[in-house]
């Protein structure tokens, strides 16, 4: 055990270096070398923005230059659609060959791409993706392009994917802003040697893919489409169609200070673009082809202090949560088990004296004890004890519900295909991390997070449909394949159903973040055809095969009385203070989370290794919060623990989402309905699946300390 233990902190301690120093990108990796001349194709993706969650293809936007269809690198013609996985396609990617020309070692001073004429609609169009700060992603060999920036310190250069559609400029004198458009785009390609034979025979990798935009006015001296001087730029192209100054306004109203606005005018008006480009080629070995996504997260390294931080944070918390559960364990639960059986002792001794006196039966008492004694003359093998027992009077708390503890709940049949459906998330969510912490799932494998959390979901079904039938038929359940197609369709079904109605809000906004129709019957199919029968199987095999789990104790006929409860026990009450112990551990994590998935959509949360730690510490400290909980709950002679635990160990999600809320309106600028809405749609079914995986987990260790402490005073 003592290598094995090395051998697993030397893994940690690999994985959590790998995720700040390696940007988990394996080494080697399907390494794409380049000859001088040869063509490398460049691929436009999407625009978007960290104010909405609206993506756009980059050639569905009306006002840049569309695809001409010409020949292209690798035997592609532009405009040609590149195959995408399941998670790109999920994620809004929409990747297409692109006109730009990047012939490796020819630098070209400028390029003339096209003249786009727009309308006024497309201008208004345009505005509104500048206003809101959309963000191009171009792709070369995989690279995103990125703009280049320093660290605070000026003592180390990162990137930032994407670059500016274009800004906005609110000093002029007028009331209104004004907007204005990069039309010309300087790419920079940085390229080392190949490594190996490939580099002995001239080959040569990309490092780097930069892009620097510019915003050149029409007014400008071109030739041949070219602005002469790219350098110094006194105008820039202001997305504005001037009004059709026609006599008929001046004429009727020469003394009113009113202009029509730019949609009152001419609607045949029309406004070029023109589109330019610049490519340079430029050597640099600072930098090796497998660490070349580094530059993407050099700025975010600073915060690796923080992540410690948390945790510290989360192993103190933990650590008070353990010394809690072992003093539980070790004394208040031993001592009660010890004092349990020297109170049967002396009562079986005291039984045998009254038997020989009074014959063998136990004399029928007038009033039921602690609601231990149900009925009349109870055979004394279900533990019963009567009320003329002298150390009676010694047993007490949870060790009264012994008759009650294994009743089942109300509305199990539920419960079951619950429990089931968070073993499945938990497999799942377990496989993420694993192989993102180990370095399969990278960066550079794009869409891949997504498409592994769906095949894992997908095949997980046999760990869902074995754990509902095991707790179903735990509860008594006869009809296994009912049981079984309720847990395939119950939150599955729910959560392809709000996803469905959330797409159509965003089909009617023409964004590349809806989800296409075929992809949604791929998915259908995946769910029907392959994740239903593995539920039935694995729902055969723990209903048929395995069986239900045995309890230590019998349950009684008749219902004991639940005394009154404090305060602190009820149901809600409960589950918020448990919750609050959970967030308290990751909620430093959750703001890295927040930040990559709703803050920088450019980004990629990298440091799985943290994440790894803080998710088996969060683990511990559910499981320990929830036998903590239920122990109470049992001293109170509460025996309803089955859906309390449950609720208790996904008690953190509520927290979460009121989490959300906050960043919401304290860190986020999203404007617009429906972009608020998919944000608030999206953190609820998050918080939901996170709700469902951590209750399981709350479930299952609740059920194991109760049938262990149980099974401890049934042992003599």
């Amino acid at each position: 055990m003592g290598n094995f233990g090395k051998t697993g902190l030397k893994w940690l301690w690999s994985s959590l270096v790998l995720s700040q120093a390696r940007a988990f990108y394996i080494p080697g990796w399907s390494i794409k070398s380049y000859k001088d001349d040869e063509q490398i194709p460049l691929l436009v993706n999407k625009v978007y923005s960290d104010n909405t969650q609206l993506q756009y293809a980059y050639y569905d936007l009306p006002f840049v230059c569309p695809p001409t269809g010409k020949h292209s690198a690798g035997g592609l013609l532009s405009g040609q659609s590149i195959s995408l996985n399941l998670g790109e396609v999920l994620r809004g990617d929409r990747i297409i060959t692109s006109d730009i020309d990047l012939t490796v070692g020819r630098d070209s001073e400028c390029n003339f791409l096209c003249n786009q004429e727009i309308s006024r609609k497309d201008l208004t169009r345009a505005k509104e993706l500048v206003r809101d700060g959309y963000v191009v992603e171009w792709i070369v060999d995989n690279l995103p392009g990125a703009t280049s920036f320093v660290t605070v310190d000026k003592t180390r250069k990162y990137y930032a994917a994407g670059f500016k559609l274009g800004f906005t400029d609110y000093s002029s004198s007028s009331d209104r802003p004004k907007y204005y458009l990069n039309n010309h785009h300087t790419i920079v390609i940085r390229w080392r040697k190949a490594p190996g034979r490939a580099g002995e025979k001239g080959g040569k990798v990309v490092v780097g893919f930069e892009v620097y935009t510019k915003s050149i006015g029409p007014n400008a001296k071109r030739e041949k489409g070219c602005p002469v001087d790219r350098k110094n730029v006194d105008e820039h192209f202001e997305l504005d169609i001037p009004a059709n100054k026609t006599t008929n306004f001046a004429v009727q109203y020469p003394d009113s200070s009113y202009w029509p606005e730019d949609e009152d005018a001419d609607d045949d008006a029309t406004l070029t673009i023109p589109y330019t480009y610049s490519v340079y080629f430029r050597e640099d070995d600072s930098i090796e082809w497998n660490r070349r996504w580094d530059l993407y997260f050099v700025n975010q390294e600073e915060g690796s202090k923080i992540h410690w931080l948390a945790i510290v944070n989360s192993l103190i918390i933990c650590g008070l949560l353990t010394g809690i559960v072992l003093i539980i364990l070790a004394k208040t639960i031993r001592t009660d088990i010890k004092g349990y059986k020297e109170v049967s002792a002396e009562d079986g001794k005291l039984r045998v004296r009254r038997g020989r006196k009074a014959g063998a039966r136990t004399p029928r008492s007038e009033k039921p004890t602690g609601g231990l004694l149900e009925q009349e003359d109870q055979p004394e093998d279900e533990g019963s004890l009567s009320s003329d027992d002298e150390g009676l009077e010694d047993v007490t708390g949870w060790k009264l519900l012994h008759a009650d503890v294994f009743r089942k709940p109300d509305y199990g049949y539920l419960l079951a295909p619950l429990v089931g459906s968070g073993m499945q998330l938990l497999f799942m969510a377990f496989g993420l991390v694993l192989l993102s912490a180990i370095g399969i799932l990278n960066p550079s494998f794009r869409g891949g997070f997504i498409s592994a959390g769906v095949g894992l979901f997908i095949f997980a079904g046999l760990f869902s449909g074995y754990f509902s039938a095991k707790v179903y038929k735990t509860f008594d359940g006869k009809d296994f394949g009912k049981n079984a197609l309720v847990t395939a369709m119950l939150f599955p079904g729910l959560l392809f159903g709000c996803l469905f109605i959330l797409n159509l809000f965003v089909w009617a906004q023409a964004s590349s973040t809806a989800i296409p129709f075929g992809t949604l019957i791929a998915i259908l199919t995946l769910w029907l055809c392959i994740q239903v029968p593995l539920v039935y199987v694995g729902s055969w095999y723990g209903f048929v095969k395995t069986g239900a789990w045995e309890h230590p104790t019998k349950t009684s006929s008749i219902p004991r009385q639940i005394p009154q409860q404090a305060w602190y026990i009820k149901s809600m009450q409960a589950v918020l203070l448990a919750g609050l112990i959970p967030f308290a551990v990751i909620f430093i994590e959750l703001l890295f989370v927040f930040q990559s998935m709703w803050q920088d959509k450019s980004g990629y949360y990298y440091v799985f290794g943290f994440l790894a730690v803080v998710s088996i510490i969060l683990i511990l400290t559910i499981a320990e919060v929830t036998v903590v909980t239920v122990y109470v709950q049992l001293c109170s002679e509460n025996y309803h623990w089955w859906w309390q635990s449950f609720m208790i160990g996904g008690g953190s999600a509520v927290w979460v989402f009121l989490y959300c809320i906050w960043y919401y309106f304290a860190k986020l600028h999203i404007s617009g309905f429906i972009s608020s809405m998919l944000f608030f749609s999206y953190s609820f079914m998050a918080c939901c699946v996170y709700g469902l995986l951590t209750g399981t987990v709350g479930f299952l260790t609740a059920y194991t300390f109760v049938r262990k402490i149980y099974g401890a005073i049934k042992a003599d």
